[in-house]
């Protein structure tokens, strides 16, 4: 008696070694969700665009790091025409299904029949053992067929790895060589996502480790690599080279890369070149006029928050109250929703209306802010105070160096990393009276408190003379 052979076997390809279930979505999908990444948009977004599932978008991007792949990046070519689209392959499919034969589906499709009968033979459902053609399951062959994975650099050059783990996530020693293990940090509060706990590494950048090889081995070509590659093996699974643990020595502790498209959409529509501090009257530089004010956040623990403003020619400071919303702690937050902690844009607004309203209208000229997504209603805060605000550059915390400044005083009494709503509004008046009788020589050791004075009674007379 004589075995017979699965008609599989005459498909002309090696038997399949358990490689899973074919993907949700094909190459077009994926390039039309990474498409829609590098443009600013959200993992979920991005996938109801490309049209999968919001599910299967995160979890492509959590897959990938964060990084497109190769093959959809904005510099990567499209396929060769040479190759059938999943869209000739369902056309193929249902052709075939109607017994058509290899000629005439060749001849309707302009394609040559060595290439249908090559298909219909290589790309075939074979796993059942019967030679049935499906176009999403031959499109996933095809893809698989495809891929040329070249060999990791980190994986295959020991020595390289061992160089680039060490200055990555060696130990912190001391002048002595005793080591020091540090304390392990998680990250506190929403706005830092999912990021690894922190601790104690050598901490080289992937740039300076790029950069470092070539003069610690000027002569060998084999200790090279460059800053993206080192990225790619933390952050893409299945590189084999380094563990995406390995992220929490990088200075930001960020476990997903973020697209630079991302983080330059986020939260700034409000900003728009007519109130930018470049459009600032120039009065304002010299700190000859009073009533120009700086402000800013201070944040604490569980994203708890304390507004400053802060006089450009007095440095008189005033506190601004804000307290958490009752619901904050009870019910789970809903994304767009209100902001519980207490510091949205329009607690920030009430706030600063009611503490500026109380001073004269020759005290509150302008108020200059970084750009924060709690100034959203600034154009509400100009009708109902009369202050022009203008918002200082991206990552440019020196315009607003009276700020800063009064910042880091406040933080002898507010500490980071301390729950700042324990404080409340007699507390924080209390500060501002130490701060504000303080003597500071750039007043000529007078206190911003009585140059304050000086210039609230000048404006009382002011508009006793006019009246």
């Amino acid at each position: 008696m004589t075995n017979r052979k699965r008609r599989s076997a005459r498909s002309g390809r090696p038997p399949l070694l358990s490689p899973g279930r074919p993907p949700m979505a094909g190459r077009d999908e994926q390039r039309r969700f990474w498409a829609a990444i590098a443009s600013g948009m959200a993992s979920e977004d991005a996938a109801v665009a490309a049209g999968v599932p919001p599910a299967i978008g995160t979890r492509w991007f959590r897959k990938a790091g964060g990084m497109p792949p190769a093959i959809f990046g904005r510099s990567a070519k499209p396929l060769s025409g040479r190759y059938l689209s999943l869209a000739e392959r369902e056309e193929l499919a249902i052709l075939h299904a109607q017994s058509a034969g290899v000629r005439e589906i060749a001849r309707q499709m302009g394609r040559s029949a060595s290439t249908i009968s090559r298909e219909l033979r290589r790309n075939a459902a074979t796993r059942s053992g019967g030679l049935d053609y499906r176009a999403t399951t031959a499109q996933w062959h095809a893809d698989r067929a495809a891929q040329r994975p070249k060999p990791v650099k980190l994986a295959d050059n020991v020595a390289l790895r061992t160089y680039v783990q060490d200055r990555l996530a060696g130990v912190v020693v001391t002048p002595k060589g005793t080591a020091i293990v540090g304390p392990s940090v998680s990250w506190k509060g929403r706005r830092h996502g999912p990021r690894q706990d922190r601790r104690w590494a050598s901490a080289w950048s992937p740039e300076q480790i790029a950069h470092r090889l070539r003069l610690d081995f000027p002569h060998d070509e084999m200790m090279r690599i460059s800053h993206e590659a080192i990225y790619q093996s933390l952050y893409v699974q299945g590189r084999g080279a380094l563990r995406r643990e390995l992220t929490a020595c990088l200075r930001t502790g960020r476990a997903l890369r973020v697209p630079r498209a991302r983080t330059r959409g986020r939260g700034k529509a409000f900003i728009v070149p007519e109130i930018m501090i470049s459009e600032r009257p120039a009065e304002v530089g010299d700190r000859a006029v009073p009533g120009h004010w700086e402000g800013d956040l201070i944040l604490g623990l569980d994203s708890s928050a304390i507004g400053t403003l802060v006089e450009r020619t007095t440095r008189f400071t005033m506190l601004l109250h804000l307290p958490r919303m009752a619901e904050h702690g009870v019910d789970a937050r809903v994304k767009n929703g209100p902001a519980l902690a207490g510091h949205g844009a329009e607690a920030v607004r009430d706030s600063i209306t009611s503490t500026i309203t109380s001073l004269p209208e020759q005290l509150r000229r302008s108020l200059t802010w970084d750009q924060g997504a709690e100034m959203s209603q600034h154009a509400r805060l100009k009708i109902d105070t009369g202050l022009d605000v203008y918002f200082c550059d991206p990552h440019s915390p020196w315009q607003r160096g009276t700020n800063e400044n009064t910042n880091g005083l406040l933080r002898q009494y507010f500490p980071k990393g301390t729950d700042l709503s324990a404080h409340n509004t007699d507390a924080l008046e209390a500060v501002a009276l130490a701060l504000n009788t303080r003597p500071r020589k750039t007043l000529g050791w007078r206190t911003p408190a009585e140059a304050f004075d000086e210039h609230l009674r000048l404006a009382d007379t002011t508009v006793a003379t006019t009246g």
